[in-house]
């Protein structure tokens, strides 16, 4: 007779902060957890934070002055991650996509996209994205600014334009700007 091997476990993650559910109160999402584990595993939610048990669990050994700091830090922590959650949502909303078409020499031009980053996209994996998609070079590039852009090899911006909003849903079709860096040429006199 065979041996059978060690069963195998199936652990649940949080759809929200992707910790299994046990630890989604170190995370800073804890309440979008909580409606998430509702939502989706009921009964778990109910093991883990029926509200009076899992209250009077935590704070059965503490003192009453124990208690009211801890009840204090948790409306704290929530208010911090609420606050975070509406700063990054403006920025998001005030945050701009360019896409600028740079002129080297002659009839080369590449094209430098900057201001993804603010919609939570990796940077490199869309460089990737655009190197496979217009067959050429593209890489992420620090700006003397300080931030990061992408800089792809040739003229591609039109496309590229219709490529992020085809692909990338998250950022809405006004937040994307076309920009021309032409060089002047001198007036023939």
């Amino acid at each position: 007779m065979a041996e059978a091997g060690p069963a195998g476990r199936e652990v649940i993650y949080c759809g929200v902060c992707t910790l299994p559910p046990e630890y989604c109160e170190y995370g800073g999402t804890v309440k979008k957890c909580q409606e998430w584990l509702e939502k989706t595993h009921p009964a778990l939610y109910q093991r883990l934070w029926s509200p009076a048990e899992a209250i009077e669990a935590a704070t059965a050994s503490l003192s009453l002055a124990a208690q009211e700091r801890a009840a204090k830090d948790a409306a704290k922590k929530a208010a911090k991650a609420e606050a975070a959650e509406q700063k990054q949502a403006e920025k998001r909303a005030k945050s701009v996509v360019t896409i600028k078409r740079i002129e080297r020499n002659k009839r080369k031009f590449v094209t430098a996209i900057t201001g993804l980053e603010a919609f939570g996209l990796d940077l490199k994996k869309v460089a990737k994205d655009f190197g496979k998609k217009f067959a050429t070079g593209s890489s992420v590039t620090k700006t003397p600014s300080g931030g990061e852009e992408i800089v792809v090899q040739g003229d591609v911006s039109g496309e590229i334009e219709e490529f992020l909003l085809e692909k990338y849903k998250e950022i809405p079709e006004d937040h994307i700007e076309l920009v021309e860096d032409k060089k002047k040429k001198a007036a023939a006199g």
